[in-house]
């Protein structure tokens, strides 16, 4: 368990800009030509430690054999080119094209494939931000805050919309009271004209 402490960080691999890969490139291929394939050996031990791997390391050790054979076969030939035979001037040039080929090709392609897997050199001068560690309690809160339930969503449909003006639903007119009303005045009328009217005989009586 780590506290509030920085995270150990795992030691990267660094790629060489584009322009140094070419150069070394260009360089050990110019050696390996100029030298008839004798300095074959320098490609292939370079390629050996950047990728580490055993195959490199075998073939390092067969191109150095071969190498070593081609020196022996060399130094085993007469000095005058008049005096080697053509068979053993075919046997020279086969061993030397043949290693040439060989080295340059698998040299370039082994090492191209090897800095592609590595990705992109990041650009010159710019800073790397490393990411700060979560504390203690967050590292142990945040699996537990991602297995919580969720609100149930059927419960979103009730709340009231804000934007619609609520409806009053509309009062019944007192229909009852108004007749009642009427037929009151109705009757107050008919008995105000009934007592007009007794009066007025009342009146012709005297």
């Amino acid at each position: 368990m780590h506290g509030y402490g920085p995270m150990p960080q795992q030691p990267t691999t660094s790629r060489p800009s584009p322009a140094t890969l070419t150069t070394v490139r260009v360089i050990l291929v110019a050696l390996t030509v100029l030298s008839c394939g004798l300095l074959g050996w320098a490609p292939m031990l370079r390629l050996a430690i950047v990728t580490r791997r055993p195959r490199d390391w075998f073939l390092l050790v067969v191109v150095v054999a071969l190498n070593i054979g081609l020196f022996a076969f060399i130094m085993a030939t007469p000095d005058d080119p008049d005096q080697m035979s053509d068979a053993a001037a075919l046997v020279m040039m086969l061993w030397i094209l043949g290693l040439l080929a060989g080295v340059i090709t698998y040299y370039l392609y082994a090492e191209i494939r090897h800095y592609n897997t590595l990705g992109a050199p990041a650009p010159y001068g710019a800073p790397v931000h490393p990411v700060p560690p979560l504390p203690y309690q967050q590292q142990h809160l945040a699996p537990h805050q991602q297995h919580q339930p969720q609100p149930q969503q059927h419960h979103q449909h009730q709340r009231p919309n804000p934007y619609t003006a609520p409806t009053t639903p509309p009062t019944p007119t007192p229909a009852p009271q108004r007749l009642d009303q009427v037929r009151a005045e109705l009757d107050e009328l008919s008995d105000y004209l009934r007592k007009e009217n007794k009066d007025s005989r009342d009146g012709e009586g005297r």
